[in-house]
């Protein structure tokens, strides 16, 4: 991947409408179009597919990536295998692109922290984190051991919007600019930390001009426009391949459904908003150019549609297979040796399981 020092910082390439705000790079050809393509309605068919699993008790709480699919793509696509990932709850796209199944996502959702034990593509990729932006702290932390070893890779490490608020994150993004890091923060705005409205949860302009505390680059680009985040990660990440320090992005994007399956997104969110967003969505958008390009038809969208639905739920049915893990591991793998203060616990745990039924 070749590094130059003039990117293009295009905000946008396709508009919601479909159109093209100025030519794409080169690499953006048909072919990979309709990859990105492929990749966002298959990951909003699982995405679905999961969320109607939480509603039947068939999976622990679940964060919705609905609307923002063009992010984890862009990322995903333009990552390199040995590039380090750190991803947040909202990042089912990348981590599918980088060769964590469908059925260990669905693993690590229900409970079972096997989901974070990921194949040898993704095998240095780190788990998933719930505590907010404390993943970019870890992330300064690997991509400083890169920048140690010599190595030609960058650690890129995801948040939402609200994270940049946090200590964790400034933090990070100092030591990254001081050091001159191989690291990338992508911003996923979705304009919703939680229920706290992007305007009042930042005094910012953008997230973007954060970067400027720090001394480093920082880009605003169309989240729901998978050609220009893809371009924007790309070279970020041919930047921090060849040493020239760490990257911000901001990607706004819109989060379509409630935070988290525990959330009801009515209580705070005005439905007009939440329509107008429909109208600014990654994959009709991409649909729309596909299409005018000749690039796309009907059949193959019918075709599509049903190689999804295949797909997914033979990972869900592998998924409901898992056998459950014993009660035991609770207790095992939080220290090398169990405590003697958790072994009355343990006892009751295992009373109570086997007065349940259970062994």
């Amino acid at each position: 991947m070749q590094y130059t020092t003039t990117p293009r910082q295009q905000q946008q390439f396709i508009t919601p409408e479909g159109e093209l705000t100025g030519s794409l790079p080169e690499a953006m050809t048909g072919d990979w179009l309709q990859q990105a393509y492929t990749t966002m309605v298959l990951v909003r068919t699982f995405d679905q597919r999961v969320v109607a699993l939480q509603r039947t008790g068939q999976m622990g709480t679940y964060a919705s990536c609905l609307g923002q699919e063009a992010i984890g793509t862009g990322i995903g696509l333009a990552l390199q295998p040995d590039d380090v990932f750190l991803p947040y709850y909202r990042d089912q796209a990348t981590q599918y692109l980088r060769g964590v199944s469908f059925t260990r996502q669905m693993q690590y959702w229900g409970g079972d922290e096997w989901g974070n034990h990921f194949p040898d593509q993704a095998a240095q990729d780190f788990p998933n984190c719930v505590p907010i932006a404390t993943q970019v702290t870890h992330a300064a932390g690997v991509a400083s051991a890169m920048k140690i070893r010599g190595e030609k890779r960058c650690a890129l490490v995801t948040c939402g919007e609200g994270a940049t608020s946090r200590g964790d994150f400034y933090e990070a993004m100092n030591l990254a600019g001081v050091w001159q890091l191989p690291m990338i923060m992508v911003v996923n705005n979705n304009q919703w930390a939680i229920s706290v409205p992007r305007q009042i949860q930042t005094g910012a302009a953008t997230i973007a001009q954060k970067a400027e505390a720090a001394g480093i680059e920082g880009f605003q680009v169309d989240g729901n426009d998978v050609c220009a985040v893809y371009d924007v990660v790309r070279y970020a990440v041919a930047k921090a391949h060849c040493g020239k320090g760490p990257t911000l992005i901001e990607a706004v994007s819109y989060r379509l459904g409630d935070h988290t399956t525990a959330d009801d997104a009515t209580r705070y969110r005005q439905h007009e908003e939440v329509n107008a967003a429909w109208q600014r969505e990654p994959i009709k958008r991409l649909q729309t150019y596909l299409h005018q390009q000749g690039l796309w038809s009907e059949a193959k969208e019918q075709s599509l549609q049903q190689q999804c639905k295949q797909e997914v739920e033979a990972a869900v049915e592998a998924y409901l297979a898992l056998p459950e893990q014993p009660l035991a591991d609770l207790f095992d793998y939080l220290f090398e040796e169990r405590p003697r203060q958790l072994d009355h616990q343990y006892e009751r745990a295992q009373a109570k399981l086997t007065a349940l039924g259970g062994e």
